[in-house]
């Protein structure tokens, strides 16, 4: 038994001689070259890598001039080779004590200015060139592989310079790229999805291009100064558009319903709440809808491309009008885009205040962290089963991504609600929770359930509830029943 101990020992220790050796004859080999090329570039390239000047660099140019998953993918990148720079250099150098190459076989021209002294291995650079690089593709893959030809070439250039022996370079990639994945795991990257759907219901209407026949009721000081501004612009580009301005006080159906009675289009201006209004009148009515973003948020307006003025008054000019879901609650109320009870709401507010500065993941996390910690459940029953729910989400149409941040909907008009509930009440099941999402597995854990159905039924077991509904809070409940009603309302949006 010790014999084959012995053995097996001597055999590993061989077999790391003989990589030794094979390294350090790479490296001979690439420092002996005689190549103006390597002379001319590898110095600049080493240097401009220096203390991550290189990435930082590269990540402000995409950050600038790069799209929505490009920057993601920028910021994804900075932050995993912040966290790779202080594993590599405060962690692993220290643990793995190796003397660097020797300068005298680097021809002068190529040598760099200053000899490093801390150990050789792993690279530093170039596990912060692979951190940034896998970073960037987690998010973007074709940057990514851009990037990580860029990244390959600055492991290059530490060991043409002299710094590294080609496995110190190797062992930096391995570390950079281990933590970039790892950083995927507790912070997954955001995944477009494209869901199959049926192509848009369009209805037939006539061009309006000075905004005849439309009736537009709006509140000038809502989202902050926001629908004054809308007023404005709509009165430049609609002329014939009646406006009815709403005052402090006024009874936003009362107005609508009396709009609703003149008006062959009826246009709102306001938040989501507001548009919920006019959007149920409008039905009722037989009306098209058109919606200008006059709110704080305006969820509504962007998730049917209405995000400015000028699309809307694009699509009136255009004649161009679609239909979209809405959700019937109870009967009579209608929900365009979520209704939530528990801690919701606190939850929302939370991760917006926060994903501009850290994007939405961190965003996401912090919030989930600071509801499950100070928010109060609410038991339910729906389906036969009674669970405990702090956070309790239903979606008009389906929602992207999977998990408990739902972001946005390519569609409004699947004929589908999105119901997802956090389920608490078991045993350990806040820390399960905060586990699970860390882990990016949280769609797989038994507390979190996700259902994408034509109608929604559930009751406050210990009496009435508070349901929020796009973003309004104060409906009190016992029962709520919700029914997918769709492609029941037409409205104004871009169609091209």
């Amino acid at each position: 038994m010790d014999l084959r101990i012995r053995r097996r020992g001597n055999s590993l220790r061989q077999i790391g001689k003989g990589l030794g050796s094979l390294d350090r004859e790479v490296f001979e080999a690439v420092a002996n070259s005689p190549s103006p090329l390597l002379d001319a570039t590898m110095p600049r390239l080493t240097r401009a890598a220096d203390h991550s000047k290189l990435w930082f660099a590269l990540a402000a140019g995409l950050m600038a001039v790069g799209g929505p998953r490009t920057r993601r993918g920028a910021a994804r990148g900075v932050m995993t080779l912040g966290i790779t720079s202080l594993v590599a250099n405060q962690g692993a150098k220290r643990i793995w004590k190796r003397p660097r190459p020797s300068y005298a076989l680097v021809p002068l021209a190529r040598r760099g200015r200053r000899f490093p002294t801390s150990n050789s291995l792993p690279s530093g650079h170039s596990a912060s060139a692979a951190a940034f690089a896998v970073g960037v593709g987690l998010e973007s893959p074709p940057v990514g592989l851009a990037v990580s030809l860029l990244a390959g070439l600055v492991g290059l250039s530490r060991v043409a310079t002299g710094a590294h022996y080609p496995g110190d370079v190797f062992a930096g990639f391995g570390l950079g790229a281990g933590i970039a994945v790892l950083g995927a795991r507790v912070v997954p990257p955001t995944t477009p999805t494209k869901l199959p759907t049926a192509a848009p219901l369009r209805v037939p209407t006539p061009p309006r291009p000075d905004g005849a026949g439309v009736v537009l009721v709006i509140n000038p000081a809502s989202g902050g100064g926001n629908g004054a501004r809308v007023v404005e612009d709509v009165r430049k580009a609609l002329p014939r558009t009646e406006i009815v301005e709403l005052g402090e006080g006024a009874d936003l159906k009362a107005v609508l319903r009396e709009a609703a009675g003149r008006a062959e289009v009826l246009a709102v201006g306001g938040g989501d709440g507001t548009v919920a209004s006019a959007a149920g009148i409008a039905l009722q009515a037989g009306l098209p809808l058109a919606v200008f973003p006059g709110g704080t948020f305006n969820h509504f307006a962007k998730d049917i491309g209405c995000d400015s003025v000028a699309r809307t008054v694009e699509a009136i000019r255009r004649g161009t009008v679609a239909c979209v879901d809405l959700v019937c609650l109870n009967e009579d109320h209608m929900v365009i885009n979520t209704a939530s009870i528990g801690a919701y709401p606190q939850f929302v507010q939370t991760r917006e205040k926060l994903e501009h500065k850290v994007g939405k993941p961190l965003a996401g996390l912090y919030a989930m962290f600071h509801t499950l910690r100070r928010g109060e459940s609410v038991r339910i029953q729906y389906d036969n089963q009674t669970l405990e729910t702090p956070l309790f989400f239903l979606g008009n149409s389906t929602y992207l991504p999977s998990g408990f941040a739902p972001a946005q909907r390519h569609r409004m008009d699947d004929g589908l609600l999105d119901v997802r509930i956090l389920e608490t009440g078991r045993r350990f099941s806040r820390v399960r929770i905060l586990t699970a999402l860390m882990l990016g597995r949280l769609t797989r854990s038994p507390l979190y359930h996700e259902m994408r159905v034509p109608q929604f039924t559930f009751t406050a077991v210990d009496g009435p509830t508070v349901l929020a509904c796009d973003g309004e809070v104060g409906l009190e409940v016992e029962t709520a029943s919700f029914s997918a009603q769709y492609r029941v309302l037409p409205v104004f949006r871009p169609l091209d």
